[in-house]
């Protein structure tokens, strides 16, 4: 299969570029400009490398050409700072995406996975686990356009039949995960852990998320873009709760030293809990989260020390 990767050089979209590279796929990765490859791809493996943006019509036309699927996972900004300005997360979000799907329409491109956020898209639960049933009522702009893109692309396989596949997933970590965006609580907790700096944490240290690791991520996409069965949105997630104090608690374990913790305020817009059902798409996608927390942080320590040499 030919595949075009929307955002396939950062942390999710690396783990998932080689995911698809083993079950021998022909990739296209698009990137920002000025993006270099995270690696260098063998003679055996077919990757196109191509920078531009994906407002440009032009550039998303140019990697469009000739694929079969679409795996987008390309956002422009953060849950925490998008209320800062809705309007730009609409613009260079809804409207790149719906300006991308006129264009796999006009190229007759039949598929895409979407990742969206089980994090931000239900909003505070009324029951848990979250299954997709549950009612979505985003508190961040972040998380309304991804329920907007969602949406669409279920319009789109309405009208013409394009293949959406929409992926809420939790709160991955792992491997090249970048720390200096503030890329989510293991990455940050991890660089100022190692540093020797003490940790903040929001609040009581109760706020309770699902962690999961990035090469069950990839592992998930790997099996949407083969999936062809009649559901749409799958929850990806370990389907098990860790809170904040749980998690320094783990790190400690793995690194073998205490971590300093400053407590600070809690924020508003911050969930207390979020755990999300997976059973939709261990049955239909035939996926298992396979990479337990203890596993996921020691290899994520694992490479974080090696990328610091």
């Amino acid at each position: 299969m030919k595949i075009a990767i929307f955002g396939g050089g950062g942390f999710i979209g690396s783990a998932i570029a080689d995911r698809l590279l083993k079950d021998g796929h022909q990739l296209k990765i698009f990137e920002r400009p000025r993006v270099p490859p995270y690696r260098e791809f063998s003679v055996g493996e077919h990757v196109e490398w191509l920078t531009g943006d994906l407002m440009s019509t032009h550039d998303v036309s140019e990697v469009l050409e000739g694929v079969d699927t679409v795996l987008h996972l390309v956002s422009t900004t953060l849950p925490k700072s998008s209320n800062d300005d809705p309007i730009y997360d609409v613009q260079t979000n809804l409207i790149a995406t719906l300006q991308m799907l006129n264009l796999m329409v006009a190229k007759g491109v039949r598929k895409i996975v979407f990742i969206s956020s089980g994090g931000t898209v239900y909003g505070p639960p009324t029951y848990l686990p979250i299954d997709e049933k549950h009612p979505t009522e985003p508190q961040v702009s972040y998380g309304i356009t991804k329920l907007m893109i969602e949406k669409y692309l279920l319009m789109y396989q309405h009208l013409h039949g394009i293949k959406a596949n929409i992926l809420r997933v939790t709160n991955p970590y792992g491997e090249r995960q970048r720390v200096e965006t503030a890329q989510g609580a293991v990455g940050v907790f991890l660089n100022r852990a190692l540093q020797g700096q003490p940790i903040d944490i929001w609040g009581d240290g109760s706020v309770t998320r699902d962690y999961i690791h990035v090469s069950d991520v990839a592992e998930a996409f790997a099996k949407a873009a083969a999936y062809d069965g009649p559901e749409s949105v799958f929850n990806i997630s370990s389907g098990t709760g860790t809170s904040l104090n749980e998690l320094v608690g783990q790190l400690e374990k793995v690194l073998g030293k205490e971590i300093r913790r400053n407590y600070l305020p809690g924020r508003s817009f911050d969930v207390p809990v979020s755990v999300l059902c997976n059973q939709r798409a261990r049955r239909e996608l035939d996926w298992n989260p396979a990479i337990s927390l203890e596993e996921g942080l020691q290899r994520t320590v694992a490479w974080m020390k090696q990328a610091s040499r």
